[in-house]
């Protein structure tokens, strides 16, 4: 055998250039050459880079480099892959691919070869070349599953032994697995073991009692190192999940609860949610609920009990008026099979809640009662209460402060209700006394009761009419019997102190009474006229009328009745100058020579009605000369419009109408013939006629007036005198009613005497002519030839009755003609 070995620095300057910084070792190759059996063999570490030169097989062979390119050279290589490749200007054998040793060779194997055959034609050689490829540390330990999972009950016994997952390293020798290391744990530990083929495994031992409810996991780093340089390693991660068994028994969150709970809390309300724990797991940490024995049935009738989540919930109304106070006891249970059980207790305090309406009841109560009960009285007694508590049960009571009555406390919730007014039935017949009872609570909740006090009459009222002064205008003329007015009073009381009865309080004028004039109706206040009035005779009446209740004792009041006769145009005109007898003409006669505005004669009537009705206005009803005579509408003078003429006739015809201002009017007419005759001397009768008042004659003839006046004054007291003193004899005065020749006025004016003197034995002698100043007329017929003397007294202020010394005195002397001329 022949060996041919290459030279040394050829080779260590070849491997420094291929592996650069990669290797430090320099490998030596040694080609061997043996002759005999032509093989030649060389080494090389794997991994080397593409185009790395192995050796140069020309020189190695004995090949000229030069004939190579014209020699068939083919490198066949026992392998699936084309490794290595020859270049033909050079004659290197060289890397074409990286060769990984795992990958080619068994792991296992200790070497590595990979065989070629090189053929060169011209001549044809065949050469064996043998390539060992040498182990380098480039693969890291690695085991087969990166987490390796482990359950181990927490019972197990420490020095338990559990095999692990061993790590695999390609390489081969001191380059694989040298040692395992385990993460720092106080569970856990491992044992390193070498197999027969010098493998390393290792076992995981329990060198400390698990716990799963400290720790249910314990998480490890098993890491594989081999022995290459630089070394390499792999890891796996080791889960060890311990596994449960029963050794804990639930636990509440709390021994004892103390719970409030307001009660009439919603059926379904949650009151508490328990929560029970067991630190085991699975079946062993799954808790059923129960009540305990020691739980009354009320208590489990009134909440229910969720076995599965432990939820309390109300099942029934809460009343804290029936129960205050529930107790309980809960057991919490595994289903372990050894199960194990915990409890706790449960105070649950009703929190009363302002939901019962305060009460309240009346214990005695008197009604009616009179309305002169005196105040302080007590009627009524009432009590209060409220079935709540605290605030809740406290109550408050009162009435309406418009009341005449108060609450007075007289024992606990007790309170009496007393007058604290006096009262007054007409005012307030009855009372609705309404108690009023609320609670303190929030919100407050209230509660009343109503009861009526009825008030009982007592006879205090007086009767009461609407007006304390009545004027009642009655028309004259009125049919006796006719109703003047209803004249009621009001008494306010009740039953018999009501029942009124009418008078008229009696007073008598002119000698009759009230009684005998008027009359009322006792039930009802009607007033009656019991005669027919005249107002020309009465005028007015004033008079009471009482009220009388039927009460004990009668209680009574009265009022003033005013009765105004209103006057009626029943009286016509009475024509009492120029005097006739009824239904004679009057003649008169006058002088043809007669100036014109001479007074003719004078038209007066009279009138009874009142001032009103009585108002005389005269007209000409027929004038045989409208141009010779004119007559004044409202004093009834008749006078010449201008002198006669022989053409106007001797005799003249006058009618005159007087109309009163009634309504209807009513009238009156005279008829006047005149009779013209041839100027005389004029009578002295003529001369003493003096008119009744002077502002009614024309201011013409005042001085005659004067003359004739005095003239005859003189005369009619001469004749006065003398009729006293032998006609007459005084008889006793004697009061006599009113006619119509005697009027009295109401006015409280006095009259001023006057004195008239006719002539004519048709006039009348005495008469008073009604003024606008309230004068009386008074007239009366005499025979014919007979001076009068008239005079008018003057009367007293105010309605008096008529007496002689109050009525107009007349007196008459009868004379000759021949002793007056």
């Amino acid at each position: 055998m022949t060996f041919v070995y290459l030279h040394a620095r050829t080779m260590e300057r070849y491997l420094a250039t291929q592996f650069q910084r990669r290797y430090v070792s320099i490998f030596l190759l040694t080609a061997l050459i043996n002759t005999a059996s032509a093989v030649t063999h060389y080494s090389i570490p794997e991994e080397m880079e593409e185009g790395s030169v192995v050796a140069n097989l020309a020189t190695d062979l004995g090949l000229d480099v030069r004939s190579l390119n014209k020699r068939s050279m083919r490198l066949d290589v026992i392998a699936n892959r084309k490794y290595l490749d020859v270049n033909k200007d050079t004659g290197e054998l060289f890397i074409a691919e990286k060769i990984d040793r795992e990958l080619l060779c068994n792991i296992k194997t200790s070497s590595c070869f990979l065989k070629m055959d090189v053929t060169i034609e011209n001549p044809k050689r065949i050469f064996n070349i043998e390539l060992e490829i040498v182990d380098i540390n480039d693969n890291a330990p690695h085991f087969r599953r990166d987490t390796i999972h482990l359950d181990i009950s927490e019972s197990t016994p420490v020095g338990e032994r559990f095999s692990l997952n061993n790590a695999v390293d390609p390489d081969f020798g001191s380059n694989s697995i040298k040692t395992y290391y385990l993460s720092e744990s106080e569970h856990f530990a491992i044992e390193i073991q070498t197999g027969r083929d010098g493998s390393k495994f290792t076992d995981l031992i329990l060198k400390k009692a698990l716990d799963r409810e400290e720790q249910a996991v314990h998480h490890l780093i098993l890491t594989a190192v081999d022995g290459g340089v630089p070394t390499r390693s792999g890891t796996a991660s080791i889960i060890v999940r311990v596994l449960d068994t029963n050794d804990n028994a639930p636990q509440f969150d709390k021994d004892s609860y103390t719970i409030n709970l307001t009660e009439n809390s919603p059926i379904g309300y949650l009151v508490v949610k328990l929560n029970a724990t067991d630190r085991d797991e699975g079946s062993n940490s799954e808790i059923e609920y129960s009540f305990s024995l020691y739980t009354s049935e009320k208590t489990q009738s009134t909440f229910s009990l969720n076995s599965e989540n432990g939820e309390i919930r109300v099942k029934e109304m809460v009343n804290y008026e029936d129960f205050k106070i529930y107790n309980m006891e809960i057991i919490a249970t595994d289903k372990g099979a050894n199960s194990l059980s915990g409890q706790c207790k449960i105070t649950i305090l009703i929190t009363d809640m302002n939901d019962n309406h305060p009460e309240i009841s009346i214990k005695s109560f008197t009604s009616p009662v009179k309305e002169d009960i005196a105040v302080g009285t007590v009627i009524a007694v009432v009590s209060v209460s409220d079935k709540d508590s605290g605030e809740n049960g406290q109550i408050d009571i009162h009435i309406s402060d418009e009341l005449p009555f108060t609450l007075k406390e007289s024992s606990d919730n007790y309170y009496e209700l007393a007058v604290s007014e006096p009262l007054d039935r007409e005012k307030v017949p009855e009372y609705d006394i309404t108690f009023t009872v609320t609670d303190r609570g929030n919100p407050p909740l209230s509660d009343n009761e109503t009861m009526t006090l009825e008030l009982l009459d007592v006879n205090d009222n007086v009767p009461q009419f609407p007006q304390s002064f009545y004027t009642i205008q009655v028309v004259e003329n009125n049919a006796p019997g006719a109703l003047l007015s209803s004249l009621t009073a009001h008494d306010p009381d009740l039953h018999e102190n009501q029942y009124l009865v009418y008078f008229i309080i009696e007073k008598e004028i002119a000698n009759t009474s009230m009684s005998m004039l008027f009359s009322i109706n006792p039930e009802n206040g009607n007033l009656y006229a019991l005669k027919t009035f005249d107002y020309e005779i009465e005028k007015e009446f004033l008079f009471h009328i009482e009220a009388r209740d039927s009460g004990v004792p009668p209680l009574s009041s009265n009022m003033t009745v005013h009765i105004i006769i209103m006057d009626q145009n029943d009286n016509p005109p009475l024509i009492v100058s120029p005097w006739r007898a009824h239904g004679s003409v009057v003649e008169e006669k006058i002088q043809r020579s007669t100036d014109k505005g001479t007074l003719i004669a004078k038209v007066i009537a009279i009138d009874t009605d009142s001032v009103h009705n009585s108002r005389i206005t005269y007209q000409f009803l027929q004038n045989t000369d409208a141009t010779l005579f004119s007559l004044d509408q409202y004093n009834g003078e008749i006078r010449t419009m201008r002198m006669f003429s022989y053409r106007d006739s001797r005799h003249q015809r006058l009618v005159v109408i007087a109309k009163d201002n009634g309504e209807p009017s009513l009238s009156a007419t005279v008829t006047i013939k005149l009779s013209t005759v041839e100027a005389a001397l004029k009578t002295y009768a003529d001369l003493t006629e003096v008119p009744l008042e002077y502002d009614i004659f024309s201011d013409l003839n005042l001085y005659l007036v004067i003359g004739l006046g005095s003239v005859s004054f003189l005369l009619l007291i001469t004749i006065l005198v003398t009729i006293v003193l032998k006609c007459q004899k005084p008889k006793p005065s004697k009061a006599a009613p009113p006619c119509r020749n005697s009027v009295i006025s109401e006015r409280n004016s006095t009259i001023a005497d006057s004195t008239l003197v006719s002539n004519d034995a048709y006039w009348y002698s005495l008469f008073l002519a009604e003024t606008r100043k309230g004068k009386l007329v008074v007239r009366q017929p005499v025979p014919k030839g007979a001076r009068y003397i008239v005079s008018s007294i003057p009367r007293s202020t105010g309605v008096t009755e008529t007496s002689d010394s109050a009525a107009s005195t007349l007196q008459a002397s009868t004379t000759t003609s021949s002793s007056s001329s």
